[in-house]
Parts: C-alpha cells; sequence; structure tokens
C-alpha cells in the first residue's frame, strides 16, 4: 500500500524536540566514513601493516548493510529542517578538508607508499558514499547557496557537469531509451558505464547549448562561454591543475584517481536505481525507480535509498521521503548491492529480473507484453 500524502503544514502534528533528536541521532551513521577518512589522513604516515587496518570500517559497511534491520516506517511530520540542513555543512566541510589532507599527506610523505594505496580507495569511496551523496541532495535544493555547495562537491571528483544533467535531464527522462543514466534490462555494469558516462556528457552539453538558444551551435561559439558545463570544467579542472603545480605530480595523480572511484560509485548506484524498468506514464512514478528497506543505507547515505520518492518528489528533503510499498525492491542495502554490482554482476541480474517477474515490471509489464506481441 502507497504511503499516504502527507498532511498539510498547517495540520500537521509538530514533531517533539525529542524525535527530533531520535531521527538526527540515526542520520549520523553519515559521519562514519568522513569521520574514518579524516582519521587515518591526520594520523599519517603509518606503517604498511596499520594502513591497510583502515581498510576494516569499508568491509564493515557492507557486512552491516548486509545484515541490516528493514526500515519501515514514514518520516515523522513537520520534522525541523536546520537539524539536517546542518549536517549537510558539516559533511561538505569534512569532504573539503579529508581532499585537502590526502593531497597534502602525498606532497610531504611521497607518492610510492601503502598509504597511498588506502588513501585512493578510502577517499575515493568517501568522495563517492558521501561528497557525491551530499551533492546529490544539495543540488535539489532551492537555495542558491546550496546548489552551489552541491555542484563544488561534483567538481571535487571531476563531475560537474551531473549537476545539469541530473537536474535536467536525467529526471526528465528517468525510465526511458533517451535517459542515459538509466540501465536497460539485461545490461551489464561494464556496459552501462561505457555508455553512460559519455552519453551524460554529451547530454549536459546538449542541455546548456538549447538552454543558450541554440542546440547544434558550434564547439568554439563564444556563446558557450556562458555554458554551465564549461564553467564546471574550468573550474574542477583548474583546480585540479593548480594541486599539480603546489603539490607535485603524485598529489594530481592521487586526486585524479579518488575522483574515478567516486564516478564508479556513482555510476554503479545509478545502475541499479532504475536497471530494467520503464516508465509508461507522462509523470515518473513509484515503481519508476527501485528502493531499498535497509535501515544502514537509509540513514548512512542520508535518505538516498528511498528513490522512488525522491523521483516522485525531487525537491523533498532527505529526512521527508516515504518508503512506497509499490516500488521494486533491490535485495540488499545500497552498500551490498554495489559490491553485487561490481564483483557478482551475473548475480545481480538474476536476482533483480526475478523482482521485475515478480512485481510485473519491465519487460514482463502487461504494456511491454502488449507491444511485443504487436
Amino acid at each position: 500500500m502507497a504511503a499516504a500524502d502527507p498532511p498539510s503544514p498547517l495540520s500537521a502534528p509538530v514533531t517533539s524536540a525529542r524525535e527530533t533528536a531520535r531521527v538526527l541521532a540515526l542520520h549520523l551513521l553519515c559521519l562514519v566514513l568522513p569521520l574514518t577518512t579524516l582519521g587515518f589522513l591526520s594520523t599519517a604516515p603509518h606503517r604498511w601493516w596499520a594502513s591497510l587496518l583502515w581498510f576494516v570500517p569499508l568491509v564493515a559497511s557492507v557486512v552491516f548493510d548486509n545484515h541490516s534491520p528493514r526500515e519501515l516506517h514514514q518520516p515523522a511530520p513537520a520534522l525541523p529542517g536546520w537539524p539536517f540542513d546542518a549536517l549537510l555543512y558539516l559533511l561538505v566541510g569534512l569532504q573539503i578538508v579529508n581532499l585537502c589532507l590526502a593531497v597534502e599527506m602525498v606532497a610531504a610523505n611521497g607518492f610510492f607508499r601503502t598509504d597511498t594505496l588506502v588513501a585512493w580507495l578510502l577517499v575515493g569511496v568517501n568522495s563517492g558514499y558521501s561528497g557525491i551523496v551530499v551533492a546529490h541532495e544539495l543540488i535539489h535544493r532551492r537555495e542558491r547557496h546550496m546548489q552551489l555547495l552541491g555542484r563544488l562537491m561534483m567538481a571535487s571528483v571531476l563531475y560537474e557537469h551531473f549537476y545539469t544533467e541530473h537536474l535536467r535531464g536525467h529526471h526528465a527522462r528517468v525510465g526511458t531509451e533517451s535517459d542515459p543514466a538509466t540501465a536497460r534490462f539485461g545490461e551489464t555494469f561494464p556496459q552501462f558505464f561505457r555508455r553512460t558516462v559519455p552519453g551524460q556528457f554529451r547530454s549536459a552539453f546538449r542541455l546548456e547549448k538549447k538552454r543558450l538558444g541554440d542546440e547544434d551551435m558550434a564547439l568554439f561559439d563564444r556563446r558557450l562561454l556562458r555554458s554551465r558545463v564549461v564553467h564546471g570544467l574550468v573550474f574542477e579542472w583548474g583546480v585540479a591543475l593548480a594541486i599539480a603545480a603546489f603539490f607535485g605530480l603524485g598529489a594530481f595523480v592521487l586526486y585524479v584517481m579518488q575522483a574515478n572511484v567516486a564516478v564508479r560509485l556513482l555510476e554503479a548506484v545509478n545502475y541499479f536505481e532504475h536497471w530494467g524498468l520503464v516508465r509508461t506514464g507522462k509523470r515518473v512514478s513509484p515503481v519508476d525507480s527501485w528502493d531499498t528497506d535497509s535501515g544502514f543505507t537509509l540513514y548512512t547515505l542520508v535518505g538516498l535509498s528511498r528513490h522512488a520518492d525522491h523521483h516522485a518528489f525531487a525537491m523533498r528533503p532527505f529526512q521527508e521521503l516515504r518508503r512506497w510499498d509499490e516500488s521494486p525492491k533491490l535485495p540488499t542495502g545500497y552498500f551490498g548491492m554495489v559490491e553485487m554490482v561490481l564483483f557478482h554482476n551475473r548475480r545481480f541480474r538474476e536476482l533483480v529480473t526475478e523482482e521485475l517477474r515478480k512485481r510485473k515490471l519491465g519487460p514482463f509489464a502487461p504494456e511491454a507484453s502488449t507491444a511485443t506481441a504487436a
């Protein structure tokens, strides 16, 4: 049964301070990875064996997520927004500090160390699971300063064009053939990654050219100087080259490597959030996105797992996202799903195909069967 529409602000009961504190405390799980990364970078250099021990929280996150209790409760009504916004600002600060410390660590201690390997994965995973997830939340807010912070977070992983493509491309075209961020039925992750990364960039570029008045304008048209995608490219690669100039080649390589890890995590999430689903209506519905009931994912990734409600109500803040019974359900939380997508992709496709068949969605929907017969 679908969640009921929330009561109007005038009739909604005021949530108690105690309940607000309880929900906020659960969402503090989102600090685990950023603070782990901060702890590693601020105590470097390490002996090789001590450095490898910092991988334990990453492994533990997957294990906890795979065994997480289900969170079926709907959000408390009329939650005050400022404590949850403050949490987002804190996460932005931690992302910037961690990147600065990583660059400084390599510049001070050298590139060819176990610490660099650990930093590559630890910072990259944190940039994906914290930096990009927070950016995704911020770019959907109405406040301009929040959108700018979200773009800054995306620039920190050399993917600022996501701001344009996600808001004006993906949300409008999700579940259709024209959306490069929707994975098709049967598509493997390597196939999807090779298609989606250039596809999303081209889409963002076209959307900006259309906004500027001419979708077919030439590459060196002066009007492109006002393109947000061009602004993002100049800023993000300007920062990367400044790192190379002031901190050395090793720091630059680490910065680019962490961005690569973060983008792969982002696209792994994009891959399973809409895999095999085909939108049948003009308006996005709860059955056009995959959800998970993992409580660990819900609170660690600031509500990202309630993706069906996010697509139906894109401006709704993370603490107010609702659960929908109608949406197809992933077999595990996001941490476990990323591990399955990257390393057991056939198993992933088998499980989600069975879920689509059970719910009569995607290629098993009655509309799809009629179209195939015709």
